[in-house]
């Protein structure tokens, strides 16, 4: 795993061992990006189920200004703050050691929005996909942000969170990558 590009662009990145989680591979993740992106103009990012934090640090490598991480996996925690650490991300970065839910809870008290959203939970939950429903009810992401859920072929997800509709989506092996755009975007 390593920084597919951007001012990191090649650091490699440290995986968790054992099966708590799936990391995004370099190849996926570089179609991700090339699906959203590929470079931001500042922002926040917000990586749910951030794992070893791939998403939200390449995120940060390509222009976002900010993240904030998920993670209530205590191993995958602790490669997670590794990986902020050797990317340098300390100062633009905002991680938290606790469950989604009770996470999006306190963000929606906050006086925070997003431009991008990771969603990447354990495959086949798909409860976890009414958070964004709970972001987007709350005006948590901005007008022109996005949403990346990546989930298995076997959990469809909605056409649409709000005025958040899905734009695209693209099969590798047995996952799907679904991003969501707002249908009130200048353009659309």
């Amino acid at each position: 795993m390593r920084v597919v590009a951007g001012e990191r662009k090649g650091m490699p990145l440290k995986a968790i061992t054992g099966n708590t989680t799936r990391p995004t591979t370099d190849k996926v993740k570089e179609s991700i990006f090339n699906m959203i992106g590929p470079f931001f103009d500042g922002g926040t990012a917000l990586d749910l189920f951030a794992g070893s934090g791939g998403l939200g640090i390449e995120s940060l490598s390509r222009g976002a200004e900010c993240a904030i991480f998920i993670e209530k996996d205590a191993k995958a925690f602790q490669v997670l703050q590794e990986n902020i650490k050797k990317c340098r991300y300390e100062e633009q970065t905002e991680l938290f050691r606790i469950d989604a839910k009770r996470a999006v809870k306190a963000l929606l008290k906050r006086d925070i929005t997003f431009s991008l959203v990771f969603l990447d939970p354990p495959y086949h939950q798909k409860e976890y996909y009414d958070l964004v429903q709970l972001l987007v009810d709350n005006k948590k992401i901005q007008q022109n942000g996005i949403i990346l859920c990546e989930h298995a072929k076997e959990v469809p997800l909605p056409q649409s969170f709000g005025e958040f509709v899905l734009k695209r989506q693209e099969t590798y092996g047995g996952t799907i990558i679904s991003v969501y755009r707002c249908t009130e975007e200048e353009g659309e």
